[in-house]
Formats: structure tokens, sequence, C-alpha cells
């Protein structure tokens, strides 16, 4: 199960923001009153002066770290903070940026018509020209075991909480779309067994391969796209205004799944890794083009036959997944390729890093 033993002072701030609100959630300051009074305007000024929203570190940790308030928290005790108006009010300036800049930044495909055929074959098309699975192509053929535990790593923050972003989706839909919606996340969480549960299979994989099943063990090395890609998620579900996005992102994600999940077995095969490692991702393709035919056709098609004008956001959900997928894929494969680490470790030489030796701890 997904463990969540937060520890704060060993959870590193990013920058002014991520600071102000860790010392405020940990109790490092004074509870109540004036807090966190001016967070909004520091939020805004931070994201006035970010060059690029989606790879700023200070501004994706505190995104991450609000939307965590509305999930399992971030400290105990933190409860009291999830409806604080100073929060709430950062979360808004920050989401508006963050939602600008994926708009501005992920391709806009043509609209198709509000109908289940054409929605499915537009998000097939979109979904077939702009997906390039090189990451999952290196790490079947190439990667090393060190780049193969890195990818992991990076894959825990969604995967140790796999498909809790998309139910806030269930009360936001309904008929048909809200049916296929329930039946792949019943998938996603087990059909009522807790071991066949997809997070708890990735925890597994992540303990046999040495590393921590801790939730929180990752979050301070990995890079802001990699917490992008979960916060995107997460604004489109908290905000019903882009349920139409949740769901483009969710279809694109079930279309896209089963190759690079067949890929990344094989290279977890190939290096040898623990059988539970492979498992996960095998799940994933055995069930492949059932999900698939449910995610665009009854999920995406019939919201769009039911509210024709969420057509538009439906493909812009699935475009940023296909975009950020592709930013966070080149991050790793770029870093690989200049021999540092994809983590974040003062860009020290990959060879310079300890071996990962399977079954062992990895040092990250």
């Amino acid at each position: 199960m997904l463990h969540s033993t937060f520890a704060p002072a060993t959870l590193s701030a990013r920058g002014p923001v991520s600071e102000r609100l860790l010392a405020a959630l940990s109790g490092r300051t004074e509870r109540g009153g004036t807090v966190l009074d001016g967070f909004e305007a520091l939020a805004a000024g931070a994201l006035g002066r970010a060059p690029d929203v989606l790879v700023d570190d200070d501004l994706q940790l505190t995104l991450f770290l609000l939307y965590r308030l509305h999930y399992d928290g971030v400290v105990p005790g933190d409860e009291e903070w999830e409806w604080h108006p100073e929060i709430l009010a950062a979360r808004v300036v920050l989401e508006r940026g963050f939602e600008a800049a994926l708009r501005g930044s992920a391709p806009r495909p043509p609209l198709p018509a509000a109908t289940r055929d054409d929605v499915a074959r537009a998000l097939f098309t979109l979904t077939g020209h702009e997906h390039n699975p090189g990451l999952a192509l290196f790490v079947a053929r190439a990667a090393s075991r060190q780049q193969a535990v890195e990818f992991l790593v990076h894959r825990s923050v969604y995967a140790l909480r796999e498909a809790d972003p998309y139910a806030w989706g269930i009360p936001r839909l309904s008929g048909r779309s809200k049916s296929a919606l329930i039946e792949i996340l019943a998938d996603e969480y087990g059909d009522e067994r807790v071991e066949r549960m997809h997070s708890v299979l990735f925890e597994t994989a992540l303990l046999s391969a040495g590393l921590e099943g801790d939730y929180d063990a990752s979050i301070d090395t990995v890079p802001a796209i990699t917490l992008a890609s979960l916060n995107a998620i997460s604004m489109f579900g908290l905000n019903r205004r882009l349920r139409g996005a949740l769901v483009g992102h969710l279809a694109a994600f079930e279309m896209t799944s089963t190759i690079p999940s067949r890929l990344y077995s094989d290279g977890f095969q190939r290096l040898g890794f623990d059988d539970s490692v492979a498992r996960y991702f095998d799940v994933h393709v055995e069930s492949g083009f059932a999900r698939e035919q449910s995610a665009c056709r009854d999920l995406a098609g019939s919201l769009a036959e039911d509210d024709p004008e969420a057509v538009g956001d439906i493909m812009f959900g699935a475009s940023v997944f296909l975009s950020l997928d592709d930013r966070q894929s080149a991050h790793l494969l770029g870093s690989w390729a200049d021999g540092y680490s994809s983590l974040r470790s003062d860009a020290r030489a990959t060879a310079e890093l300890p071996a990962v030796t399977v079954g062992e701890p990895s040092g990250f």
C-alpha cells in the first residue's frame, strides 16, 4: 500500500515560494493568523519572473504540495491548511500560469465533430502521429541498470498513486462517460483485489529493485518536468471546467500505454530485474486494446456527444499528455546521452553515481 511518512526536514524547498509553504505546513512558523499573508503575491511574483513555468522547480514543487493537500496531505496534521484562503488564492494564481503555459506549448490538433466515432478517430490520429516511444525503446534495448532505476524513480511520482487524479472526474461526468471512467479506474484499483492495484504492483516493483516504496522518497530527486506531468492531471481533475481535458488526458494515456509497456517489460527482463518489475508493465499490456477502445469511444466520445463544447478540451488534454510525456522523455534521454543522471543530483556525471545492483539500495 502507498505509504506517506513525509519528514518535512528532509524535503528541500526549491525557491522562496515552496520554502514559505513548507515552513507553514510543517509548523516551522506560527500557525494561523498572518503566517501565509502575502503568499498569493509571492507566488504571483515568482510566476511573473519564470521563463518557463513547466520546468520551474520552485513553482512545480509548490503546485505539487498544494495539490497534495487534497489527496493524503503533506505532513501529519495539515488538514487545516486544505481550504486556507491564502492557500487557495495562491493555487489559483499558479494554476492560471500553468494552464496558460500548457495551452501555449501543446500542439493544437484539428477539432473533430462531437460524435463518438469522430472523436475516437481524431484521438487515434493524434496519438499515432504525435507520440514517439523513444524512451521505451531505449529502456528495452540499451539502458543500463542505473538508468532503468532512474526511470522507475521518475515513474513513481504518478504510479504510486496511479489513477487517483483521474478519480476526481467521477462526480463531474454522467451517463456512458461516467460508466466508462469507473470501469477503467476499477481495473486500475485491482477489481476489488488490493494485491492487483496498479499502485501496489508498482510499489512491489520498486522494492524489488532496491528502492523505497515510500511515496515521498523520490520527490527531492525528480525535476520540475516530472512533477508537472502529475500536476497537470491534478489541475484537470480539481477544476470542473477542465473535465474535458481530464478525459482527453486519460484517453491519450490509455491509447499510448500498450506498446511502451511491452518495451519497458522487455527492458527490465533484459537487465535481470525481478519478475515483479516486468509484471507491473505486463498488466498494462494485457488489458491494452479493450482499454484503448473504452477510453477513446466510451469515455471521450460519449462526453463529446453529451457536451459538444467539451471537444476542444478533450483534444487539449490529450495533447498535453503527449507534449509533457515527450518533454519528460527528452529530459531523461538527453541527460543520459550527455553522461549525467536525469535526477536532481547537482548534474553529477552518471559514472560518479553509486552503481546500482538489482535488489540492493540504489543510493537515490
